[in-house]
């Protein structure tokens, strides 16, 4: 099995183009919430049958739209030498720990990130089966095509739990998707003012493909799905994610690498180290470099709203009219009151687009199991020899992802201390812990104490975490 080449988002394959390719990387896979979390699979099989093939006319299809690629992306896409270090089948994890890393060239390990985020859903119907089963029916009993049917019944079958009638609804859903993007394009006035982002939302690529469906209905002209953008007839959009940041540690070498290796026009993401202080100076000094070249910036995470009136009153005062990008868990209220804010500093409305993931993917699909219930991520988190993270502006921990190759040593039965350590591949394992990353296969679970779950960093881990924060004051 495989999974089409062009099933990825648009940006994996700017950012390889204006990265290192062939350096090998090491991403990570975690849940920042949701509580405990059944793992009901092997993770090294089932990458295999994800991996990507490539089909007659998907070169010629990026390069026709705005993604010419270079010897040394194809050649990685297609490379097989991936190294996956998981917990066994069967293990319980907890919010923030890591559930299984993938280490190969970066082209290709950071492709298979929105596949690897759709696992998110199969997870969570495990979950629900062996600990919360009285709300498995409510869950399951609707999905949104036959795909995603099967991956609930296979699940519930690889945990042993009977399951529950299930009806599949696809053109309901397809319409859900429909009647939210309409009513999206009715408050911004055109079709040409928002895109869709929600490959990683979905629970498959069946499911996302019925949704660029419904989009498409009420007019929908742009996704970051390729592969869907190709099937559909849609135009696939997306330049640049936090990966590309980390890769090259500043923003400032980031953000002109990719003007510098793709003559495109780029979009700028502002919050890897921090959007106000680094995110925009920098990138508004490279626009002010490139006069008409339709650059614009990506808000993420933190206050968008101080950080918008930030931006447009810095882009005034320098002569400067960036196109500004708002995502990350936009909806109807939301698009209302950045709408507002734009009348009121005096954006013009083709200066300001917006992209909807789970809004119109998860939420129409009449299941609670979404990516954003948990906040399923897979973030890189060691390029070359060289650890990285993501920063971002959250309060607390928020975004912040975890640096180096990580592991999980899982406390012993009878022993003291947090439930979990986050460790770093052969780092010593402290006394009372296990390594359960690599460990042989679990028995399935039963219900768990869900008391004294704390999480804590280990020596080598924290150390790395304190480093890399030091190097970004």
């Amino acid at each position: 099995m495989s999974a089409p080449m062009l099933l990825t988002d648009g940006y994996k394959f700017s950012m390889a183009e204006a990265g290192w390719p062939l350096r090998r990387e090491t991403f990570y896979y975690s849940h920042r919430k949701g509580g405990l979390q059944v793992l009901p699979f092997d993770v090294a099989a089932e990458l295999k049958s994800v991996m990507p093939k490539v089909n007659p006319g998907d070169w010629e299809f990026l390069s026709k739209n705005d993604y010419e690629l270079g010897a040394a992306v194809r050649a990685a896409v297609q490379s097989v030498d991936l190294t996956v270090n998981a917990l066994p089948k069967f293990s319980v994890f907890h919010d923030r720990e890591p559930v299984f890393s993938v280490t190969g060239a970066s082209a290709l390990v950071s492709w298979l990130e929105p596949v690897l985020l759709q696992w998110s859903f199969r997870i969570q119907v495990a979950t629900v089966a062996l600990f919360r089963p009285d709300e498995l029916e409510a869950a399951v009993g609707v999905v949104t095509c036959e795909q995603q049917k099967h991956l609930v019944l296979a699940t519930l079958d690889a945990v042993g739990v009977k399951a529950p009638p299930i009806r599949v609804d696809s053109e309901g859903y397809v319409e859900r998707v429909r009647a939210q993007v309409a009513e999206l394009i009715e408050i911004l006035g055109a079709p040409t003012r928002l895109f869709e982002v929600g490959l990683r939302a979905a629970s498959c690529p069946e499911q996302h493909l019925l949704a660029l469906e419904g989009a498409k209905r009420a007019g929908l002209l742009r996704t970051s799905n390729v592969y869907g953008a190709q099937q559909l007839g849609l135009v696939p959009v997306g330049t640049m994610g936090h990966e590309h940041i980390q890769r090259y540690g500043s923003d400032e070498a980031a953000f002109r690498a990719m003007v510098e290796r793709r003559y495109q026009r780029s979009s700028f993401l502002l919050d890897t180290f921090d959007t106000m202080t680094s995110g925009i100076p920098t990138a508004f000094r490279i626009i002010q470099e490139r006069p008409g070249a339709q650059d614009s910036i990506r808000y993420d995470s933190g206050d968008k709203e101080a950080q918008y009136r930030f931006a447009t009153s810095e882009a005034k005062r320098l002569g400067i009219r960036p196109v500004q990008i708002l995502e990350d868990g936009f909806d109807t209220k939301q698009t209302l009151r950045f709408e507002a804010l734009r009348r009121e500093v005096g954006w013009k409305p083709e200066e300001q687009v917006y992209g909807y993931g789970g809004y119109l993917v998860a939420s129409t699909s009449g299941s609670p199991l979404t990516r954003d219930r948990v906040s399923a991520v897979y973030k890189l988190s060691q390029t070359g020899h060289t650890p990285t993270m993501k920063f971002g502006n959250e309060r607390s921990s928020g975004k912040q992802s975890v640096p180096g190759k990580p592991v999980l040593f899982r406390r012993r039965a009878g022993a003291s201390g947090p439930f979990g350590v986050i460790g770093q591949e052969g780092e010593a394992v402290p006394e009372g812990y296990e390594l359960l990353t690599g460990a042989e296969t679990k028995p399935v679970p039963p219900r768990q104490d869900q008391s004294d779950l704390r999480m804590s960093h280990s020596p080598a881990t924290q150390a790395l975490i304190d480093g890399l924060s030091h190097w970004r004051k």
